[in-house]
């Protein structure tokens, strides 16, 4: 049975699923960061996945940054699985701007996060509707 790692869990927004991973929204209004977690337990590195799911992952994380790089008008889109705190496997895909707070250097411990409101959470489920492929699968508001 899929579970989300506890901190991903307290640091996260659920907005729902792909065929094969969860999406997730991080608790900071300072960069719209999403995170891709795939729904298979105990895996901690992309070659643990068989061959497959290493394609579905891919063809999920890359599809996601592209449309969130044309959907929120991104300067530069980071993608990365880096695993250092948190095992469990999990892909960030970072919408990067030349104006925001941490530019051009790593979002990660550059400044404390920002809590989204209810209303900014509400608006970037609205902009993900209209850009994410109809096999998605929202979790309710």
């Amino acid at each position: 049975m899929f579970a989300l790692d506890p901190r991903l869990q307290h640091d996260t927004l659920p907005i729902g699923d792909f065929p094969l991973s969860r999406l997730l929204l991080s608790n900071d209004s300072n960069y719209p960061w999403f995170i891709l977690v795939p729904r298979i337990d105990g895996i901690s590195e992309v070659f643990q996945l068989d061959v497959a799911d290493q394609q579905r992952l891919w063809q999920e994380s890359t599809a996601l940054a592209q449309l969130l790089n044309e959907g929120f008008a991104a300067d530069k889109m980071n993608i990365g699985a880096l695993g250092n705190v948190v095992s469990q496997l999990h892909v960030h895909v970072i919408v990067r701007k030349r104006d925001d707070v941490a530019w051009p250097a790593p979002v990660w411990g550059k400044h404390p996060a920002r809590p989204y409101t209810e209303e900014q959470v509400a608006a970037i489920r609205v902009r993900l509707r209209a850009l994410l492929p109809a096999d998605f699968i929202f979790t309710r508001d």
